[in-house]
């Protein structure tokens, strides 16, 4: 029967014909409309309608209002994308796609003109933090695959910004699997501001007409003797290494099936002996990164394939060749044991039995049963390059990875993944050998067979990879088990996590009215912290002004003024130094791009007093006036360039002399005496020459939020007292003439800035420096036998590589 208009959605910027109509996805955004709202709807059953949904209605009712759309991962963005052209009856322009390949200044100005932005969330962080974005016209913010807003992810972020930005914020909160239990859902809600809780089942009436059962069938596999005998001679490597872990008491086992759970507890024990200064600790370091090394080999030979092991193993070997290597990487590759399981590896010319296994599936599905396509998902990139190679002799067969990682394997660029999935979904071929890229939320297209080369221990990923098939008709599930091997560990692991977050989303449906009510309490428990409204009476004030120093006769510690050498004539001003005052003005404060590992620009960014601006800085981490550029370091990081890192304590210091009037060094952390093996005396000797020699003002903190606060503090002081314009010095790019003249000549010998006016003011060009005589050198002013010396060797020498 074709299908009538009254089979689809109509709503105002609705494009006619687009949205198919579920009763259960129109009242579940009838419902969004209403709050917050977290919607957890199975795998495959339209929850990204439902944000549409709401997205038209709210963009509808406010001409001048934006959507935003957060999705974790690039293939998803653009899939969203796609489907919100084809569904809004907006123009294409005005549907925008935010990832780390659109320039920051491209995306503040499209931004101006969008009226739906869909983006990674990392890439609207950084957009916040450095104030390139407001998310004030914000009407409806999506965030899928919402389970990821825990910790330090940037959703976390994200929404508290939204929901104390947003002039009318609505959040709507997309997962299929929202936790494993009921505490992480409550903490997810929590994290993004989120009150309602709406759950469907495919138990539920209105969703089950649109559901297909999914079998699930598990297959054991018999390795032959060959890959046996390879794992257990690694294995005999491994429970050496453990013998003498257990020696050092950071262990009770020795066997080679230790769990990660006991590596981390033995890696937090050795770090232990470390800061101890315990040799014994770096011997057990290094013996603990063989055993995590081998585990890998491990559980590559039983679980992927032989060739995924040969490819590691050349890797190893490649490493322990390179300039610092690590001893264990040498060690590693150099072990008799370990060198005779490479040989092995070598010579083993036959299948690994799951490669068999596959080659038979896919023939019954694709050949006697007449299926068109097949995803076979594998956690190994190189597993995944070896089943496309083998099964291409057999099957249309492509396959589906990330960009790249760390071992340099190929990748695949967002374009070459969108061409992909599209020439899938045209059935150009017929298999699309996978890695997690595919597994979550991705609208691949519908497939009659899921083939999982390893189980998956991690419940959330096991249910969305399962979500890919069985959504038009009854669909086929396979994960493949190697007898007596992880394998079997990860299938137990997994079938009870999928048992738990079955029972977890209906225990989640029958009690979301108590975990609504418990939220709201906890939203409003909030509010019981608001230092702005009146709650306390005269008495509580006075002793509010005694702890701030405020008392009557004695003046505010952030009253402390000292002259400037330069004002000494100028009044104090009126504006109030402490730059959380009520009636304050806002200040700027230049941050680097990379101190965004840090959660000092995401604290500064969320002060109503504080604008953040990022920028990549050539000297410095934060810049808060003309004249005050900061370098922040933890004690680590500090006692790291100290011994002689990347760039040493000195050189920075140097470069923030030359540029800034009123250069800090922030030292970060506790115990700087006591955290490394470094005398008092030379650090002392460091801090001393920083401050005497250097002329740079040496301060410690606490942690990041005390850095945090000082930043702020020192801004206000610049900005706010003194007037001061905020301006980053030393970048290469954006200078005047006679900048880049007096920057080629401080190049020279470390020249600073005012002898390399002098020099240039004396003999008129950049030319007539470099080829003056040394007399000539020597009769500027400022210029001494040592400096006229060295920039004639410089200029003088020969290059000689």
């Amino acid at each position: 029967m074709a299908a009538t208009d009254a089979d689809y959605v109509s709503r105002p910027l609705l494009s006619a014909g687009v949205i198919e109509r579920r009763d259960y996805q129109v009242d579940l955004a009838e419902r969004a409309l209403s709050g917050n709202t977290l919607v957890c709807l199975p795998t495959g059953l339209g929850k990204t309608a439902v944000s549409l949904l709401v997205t038209a209605e709210r963009l509808a009712d406010d001409a001048g209002g934006k959507s935003l759309l957060l999705a974790p991962t690039k293939p998803l963005v653009e899939q969203h994308a796609t489907f919100y052209r084809d569904a809004l009856d907006i123009p294409d322009d005005e549907i925008v796609v935010f990832t780390g390949e659109v320039r920051p200044d491209d995306r503040a100005e499209l931004w101006e003109s969008a009226r739906v932005v869909i983006a990674t969330p990392q890439v609207v962080e950084n957009d916040l933090v450095g104030g390139r974005v407001s998310l004030r016209d914000v009407v409806h913010c999506t965030f899928d695959e919402c389970h990821r807003a825990t910790g330090d992810y940037a959703y976390t972020y994200i929404a508290e910004r939204y929901l104390a930005d947003a002039a009318d914020p609505l959040v709507t909160g997309m997962s299929a699997s929202p936790g494993g239990n009921e505490e992480d859902i409550r903490q997810v809600c929590e994290n993004l501001g989120i009150t309602s809780v709406e759950v469907k089942t495919e138990d539920d009436d209105d969703v089950a007409a649109f559901t297909h059962d999914t079998d699930v069938e598990w297959e054991r596999i018999d390795l032959p003797d060959e890959i046996i005998e390879i794992r257990d001679k690694l294995n005999e490597v491994i429970q050496e290494r453990l013998e003498a872990l257990k020696e050092l008491g950071v262990t009770n086992t020795t066997q080679p099936d230790v769990s990660q759970k006991d590596l981390n507890r033995m890696r937090a024990q050795l770090r232990k002996l470390i800061d101890n200064d315990q040799s014994e600790g770096y011997e057990g370091m290094s013996a603990h990164a063989e055993v995590m090394k081998l585990r890998r080999a491990v559980e590559l030979v039983e679980t992927q394939s032989v060739e995924s092991v040969r490819r590691y193993f050349e890797r190893q070997r490649n490493a322990a060749r390179s300039s610092g290597a690590s001893k264990a990487s040498q060690r590693l590759v150099s072990e008799p044991r370990v060198k005779e399981a490479m040989r092995r590896v070598e010579e083993y010319d036959d299948l690994h039995p799951k490669f068999r296994r596959v080659r038979m599936l896919l023939a019954e599905t694709l050949g006697i049963e007449g299926g068109d396509r097949v995803i076979v998902f594998t956690e190994s990139r190189d597993t995944a390059e070896a089943l496309t190679e083998f099964l291409g002799n057999h099957f249309e067969t492509e396959r589906f990875v990330g960009q790249g990682d760390k071992d340099g394997s190929d990748g695949m660029t967002q374009t070459e993944q969108k061409d992909r999935l599209d020439a899938f979904s045209a059935g150009e071929f017929e298999v699309l050998v996978s890695t997690s890229v595919a597994e979550e939320g991705l609208d691949v297209p519908e497939v009659d067979l899921v083939l999982f080369f390893e189980p998956v221990p991690t419940a959330i990923r096991s249910v969305q990879r399962k979500g890919r098939t069985g959504r038009q008709d009854e669909g086929r599930v396979v994960v493949l088990m190697a007898e007596d091997t992880r394998d079997e560990a990860y299938f137990w692991i997994s079938r009870r996590r999928e048992k738990e977050m079955e029972q977890e989303l209906r225990d989640l449906k029958g009690v979301a009215d108590e975990v609504e009510e418990e939220l709201d309490d906890s939203q409003q428990a909030l509010t019981d912290f608001d230092s702005g409204g009146d709650t306390g009476d005269a008495d509580d004030a006075s002793d509010e002004a005694e702890r701030e120093g405020e008392s009557e006769g004695q003046a505010a510690l952030s009253g402390f003024e000292p002259p400037d050498p330069d004002e000494q004539d100028v009044e104090a001003k009126e504006t109030p130094d402490d730059p959380h005052h009520d009636d304050a003005e806002t200040v700027e404060v230049v941050v680097d791009q990379r101190e965004l590992d840090s959660h000092i620009a995401r604290d500064l960014s969320k002060r109503d007093a504080v604008e953040t601006r990022l920028e990549t800085l050539a000297v410095g981490d934060y810049v808060l006036s003309d004249r005050v550029a900061v370098e922040r370091k933890s004690i680590e990081d500090f006692l790291d360039t100290l011994l002689g890192g990347d760039r040493s304590v000195f050189e920075q210091a140097t470069d923030l002399v030359r540029h800034y009037d009123r250069p800090v060094y922030v030292i970060e952390g506790d115990d700087l005496y006591g955290a490394r093996n470094v005398h008092p005396n030379a650090i002392r000797g460091a801090l001393a020459s920083l401050a005497v020699d250097y002329g740079v003002s040496v301060l410690r903190t606490e942690d990041e939020s005390d850095t945090a606060d000082l930043l702020e503090t020192i801004a206000g002081r610049e900005q706010l007292s003194r007037d001061r314009e905020v301006s980053a010095h030393g970048e290469k790019s954006a200078k005047t003439l006679d900048e880049q003249q007096e920057y080629v000549v401080e190049s020279i010998a470390d020249i600073g800035p005012v002898t390399a006016r002098a020099l240039l003011e004396h003999f008129g060009t950049v030319e007539e420096v470099m080829t003056a005589r040394e007399d000539d050198l020597l009769a500027v002013s400022g210029v001494g036998e040592v400096t006229a010396e060295r920039v004639r060797e410089v200029v003088g020498s020969q290059y000689d590589p």
